[in-house]
């Protein structure tokens, strides 16, 4: 960079080597400057004072380190997982950085980026700015998150997911004048505020909705006017069991102008499944390649990785066809589909614990021990009060989900607007 004069407001941007954003402005905004981020910030770094040192641990100084990740996607970051001593400040190169600091995690989680709120210490894994007079901490804070193209682009070639310390020493960034930093910072952190909000109601809905399975679905809690006895009963005795296959893909007539969606484990993202990946045509229906369900059958997903984690578990709202991967129950007449649907979700995880096979490459439900487990089962009046007061929650968490999502493209587009200058708040 050495000799390169800055290009000054209105030109076109020439040398601007690392800390590009996405998508990078061609000219330059006015009065706005491009700049080596260490003329208006000092960059720090962090250090693990010796573990062998139990003196050094457990002090009052908080130490930001991996264990952070979460945090750092707060506004600010007040306390921390691990502390260290004054002793071990004074024996490592650890250094206590004042509040205010921006830290950005270059290692492992990168990308990662918030302001400390108060006197703290990090592990080598972070990259810190104390930001001078001309550039506000929020502002940086805010760019950082959103240059996650150009931290990708940096960390090519590093053995681990990283980005060495000395790209940070010539990263160049894009300077508004103060006020404008100022408003860019507010405007998001208002954003980043409404997403937060969003989230934790999110989260109070879920948990709500977990409660009342757990009460409404084992017979815990009845409803009032229902007093009826509950029978346990196998899942085979509930309905009729489906098993999918694959028509075969060189015949074109199997899947030209298929109309009927045709479910593989990918596709069960959702409770109630209107649409898939792939279709499969009437005529491959005819001849028998595959299946065709009802509405309202309940599809399960039986061979997939995800089932290390969760048993996906949907409601066909249409008549589709299912892969080899997917088992099916179209529900008898004394089990209501929606209830079906509530039900298996609620004991997804007691499903895993009973009937994965063990010593498989690929993780799968033993269908055999899928239809011996056993769910209580109400009445059909009760089943439908059930199902309806559960479907409604989650009527209320997926309008709350669409609003979260919603409210995380704005604020992306705000960035991509006030971030590179194509919108001016001052």
């Amino acid at each position: 960079m050495t000799g390169v004069r800055a290009p000054r407001s209105g030109e076109r941007i020439v040398g601007w080597l690392q800390g590009r954003l996405s998508p990078t402005p061609t000219h330059l905004p006015w009065k706005w400057e491009l700049v080596r981020l260490t003329t208006v910030a000092r960059l720090e770094s962090g250090h693990t004072p010796s573990r062998r040192r139990p003196e050094y641990w457990g002090g009052d100084i908080p130490w930001i380190s991996l264990h952070d990740s979460a945090a750092l996607d707060v506004p600010e970051i007040q306390t921390t997982a691990l502390s260290i001593s004054a002793l071990g400040l004074e024996n490592s190169s650890a250094r206590l950085l004042p509040k205010g600091t921006v830290v950005f995690s270059r290692t492992a989680t990168v990308g990662k980026a918030t302001v400390m709120g108060r006197q703290m210490a990090t592990s080598q894994d972070f990259a810190n700015y104390i930001c001078g007079s001309q550039l506000h901490n929020r502002y940086l804070m805010h760019l950082f998150r959103f240059m996650a193209p150009e931290w990708k682009r940096l960390m090519a070639g590093s053995t681990h997911n990283s980005i060495y310390m000395p790209v940070f020493k010539d990263l160049q960034i894009l300077l508004p004048p103060y006020a404008e930093q100022e408003a860019i910072a507010e405007a998001l952190s208002d954003a980043d505020t409404l997403i937060e909000s969003l989230e934790r109601l999110l989260a109070k809905k879920r948990q709500i909705k977990q409660g009342a399975m757990q009460e409404l679905l084992s017979g815990r809690r009845r409803l009032p006017g229902f007093c009826g006895e509950w029978e346990v009963n196998r899942l085979e005795a509930l309905g009729i069991w489906v098993g999918g296959m694959t028509p075969a893909l060189r015949n074109l007539e199997y899947w030209k102008n298929g109309t009927f969606p045709w479910v593989s484990s990918g596709d069960v993202k959702s409770t109630l499944l209107t649409s898939t990946a792939f279709a499969v045509s009437e005529y491959a229906i005819r001849q028998g390649a595959a299946p065709l369900l009802p509405a309202k059958s309940i599809i399960i997903v039986m061979r997939s990785g995800i089932l290390r984690n969760f048993l996906p578990v949907a409601m066909a709202m249409v008549p589709m066809s299912i892969n080899q991967d997917i088992k099916a129950l179209i529900p008898s007449k004394q089990a209501l589909a929606e209830y079906m649907l509530h039900a298996l979700t609620w004991n997804g995880s007691r499903i895993r614990a009973r009937c994965l096979k063990s010593g498989t490459t690929v993780e799968s439900i033993e269908f055999r021990w899928l239809k011996e487990f056993t769910i209580p089962v109400p009445p059909l009046p009760e089943q439908a009060a059930i199902a309806a007061i559960l479907s409604d929650m989650d009527a209320e968490i997926d309008a709350l989900e669409a609003k979260l999502t919603k409210a995380r493209e704005v604020k992306q587009g705000m960035m991509q607007e006030l971030l590179t200058g194509r919108i001016r708040l001052v």
